[in-house]
């Protein structure tokens, strides 16, 4: 039996799909379905049960023949000001899962975040670069440093994985905490334009820059650290590049017009053409906001995964096609 947080959730879904692949039935899907919307990511996908996360919690201790815990449910929500609930659902509630996992040797692969980095210019998975922005940064810094504590003891397979800006199939649901690459592609069909922030933070408009990582790419590490019981620790998740948000609306508009059989454009093009607009950087960001990440990979490299990433040019394409046959995203 497999188990899987946060399964209708963006990652938890797609990695459900990919499990299937791999020929695995026997999973318990975990999440919380307030949002009934959320149960589309479930649909096409083969698990032996579904369980709410506050069931789940409660019958975790009587659960037998788990082989692995993939722990993807959180609070991901950058701008929420709870932090009391924050902590509860991201820090206590992964505590919980951990406390299980080790107790019973089970194999732990949960979801960490390159928000644990805040402003940092360096992206290293040591304690120095680590300066949360915000409350939900924190609340997975907190566990990373819990789980670093009790790796030395632990008995079987613990890895974090700090994902970068991921995108691609089944995010519709996250609503404004979804992807760029989402939020460009629908502007683009309701307004015939891409609105990205201009001027901030010492970067030109539409210049500050991420590592943006495909779904896809997100999963497969993810189904390593399963093949792999050996690795162990915190470890970033990302492509090692950082490409500007003009790539992505560049990406976006091309890919579209290319679908309509339109003539290609470049950038400037796009923009005297006023495919592509720049707005003033929100008030309420400022302080908050990463202008900079890109993953240090060299611990991921050492730990044997050897599989490329998709480039921003290559994913958000591929991902642009899948939005088109796929209205409800």
């Amino acid at each position: 039996m497999i188990i899987v947080t946060g399964a209708a959730g963006f990652i938890g879904s797609n990695l459900l799909r990919a499990l299937n692949a791999r020929g695995e039935r026997e999973i318990i899907a975990v999440d919380n379905l307030r949002a009934a919307a959320k149960f589309r990511n479930l649909v096409g996908s083969d698990i032996a049960d579904y369980l709410d996360k506050e069931e789940f919690l409660a019958r975790l201790g009587s659960l037998r023949g788990v082989r692995a815990i993939f722990h993807q449910g959180a609070c991901s929500d950058t701008m929420e000001s709870d932090g009391r609930y924050m902590m509860a659902n991201n820090y206590r509630y992964s505590l919980a899962l951990l406390d299980y996992a080790l107790a019973q040797r089970i194999p732990f692969i949960y979801a960490s975040s390159a928000a644990v980095y805040g402003g940092s210019s360096e992206f290293i998975e040591t304690p120095e670069y680590e300066s949360p922005l915000n409350v939900y940064g924190y609340s997975k810094l907190l566990f990373d440093q819990i789980v670093r504590r009790r790796l030395e003891q632990a008995g079987s397979q613990v890895v974090g994985l700090r994902y970068f800006n991921v995108y691609g199939p089944r995010e519709s649901h996250k609503g404004r905490m979804a992807s760029v690459a989402f939020h460009n592609y629908n502007q683009f069909l309701a307004d015939g334009r891409v609105r990205l922030f201009g001027p901030h933070d010492g970067y030109g408009p539409g210049e500050q820059s991420r590592d943006f990582v495909h779904v896809d790419d997100v999963v497969a590490v993810n189904l390593h650290c399963l093949d792999n019981p050996a690795m162990r620790g915190v470890f970033n998740c990302g492509t090692g590049r950082a490409q500007p948000f003009n790539d992505i609306a560049r990406t976006v508009v091309a890919t579209l017009r290319e679908l309509r059989g339109e003539a290609p454009l470049d950038l400037a093009g796009m923009v005297s053409a006023g495919l592509l607009e720049y707005i003033e950087f929100p008030e309420a960001l400022k302080g908050k906001y990463q202008s900079f990440t890109r993953c240090d990979s060299t611990r991921l490299r050492a730990a044997g995964y050897t599989a490329p990433f998709a480039s921003v040019e290559e994913g958000v394409a591929k991902y642009v096609h899948w939005l088109a046959t796929h209205p409800n995203g």
